[in-house]
């Protein structure tokens, strides 16, 4: 098991599970995340329904707030090769914590060479000792074609794809699904997920 926001969210075996994007006009963009019954597992909420840029808000089915991923800021970021997210969970008391921190490559730096690759980063710094993330993005996600992939055994966790051979509207780009490795915690998967959705302009974002 890896839990990184709870243990609850780690299954034993391999899950399936379905991503279908909410419209701005409708709903206020955002997505809905369904099993293979379809029934609701998590929900995200992102500028359209919070009225807030880059920041983002996971659910549970119920929709109890699990994480609120937020980009940092100010004159720092803006001089650094990266934009910095990051994710929080609360406590009972109302706490904040800490889960992960995910790089995105800042475009507008000159610097950026070839440090072109999302990083994520569990906790306050990250786990691997070596290095200073623990995991990485590969592939190019608005193409629906990527992995979260740990750094240290080079396994990927979770893949995001469209699969072939389904109806038409699973092969739409509003419709994707997502297969989630044994032990993964799902939410913190789904909190880069967003993360991702929000960062090349889709359906969390205004």
């Amino acid at each position: 098991m890896m839990p990184i926001v709870s243990k609850i969210y780690c299954s034993s075996s391999q899950v399936v599970l379905v991503v279908r994007k909410r419209p701005h006009v409708v709903n206020g963009g955002g997505f809905v995340v369904t099993d293979s019954s379809q029934k609701v597992v998590f929900k995200v909420d992102g500028c359209g329904i919070l009225g807030t840029k880059d920041e983002l808000i996971l659910r549970d089915a119920d929709g109890e707030a699990l994480l609120l991923v937020r980009r940092k800021g100010g004159m720092v970021e803006a001089l650094s090769i990266y934009r910095t997210w990051k994710g929080y969970s609360y406590d009972y008391e109302g706490a904040s914590k800490l889960v992960f921190s995910l790089k995105e490559p800042n475009n507008s730096c000159l610097a950026l060479a070839s440090n072109n690759v999302i990083r994520i980063s569990v906790g306050p710094k990250g786990t691997t000792g070596k290095k200073d993330w623990d995991f990485e993005i590969n592939g190019y996600f608005p193409d629906r074609n990527c992995s979260i992939v740990d750094s240290r055994s080079g396994n990927i966790v979770a893949q995001v794809g469209v699969k072939k051979g389904v109806d038409v509207l699973m092969a739409s780009k509003d419709f994707y699904h997502v297969v989630v490795k044994p032990g993964i915690d799902q939410a913190f998967v789904f909190g880069a997920i967003a993360t991702l959705d929000y960062i090349y302009g889709e359906s969390t974002r205004c």
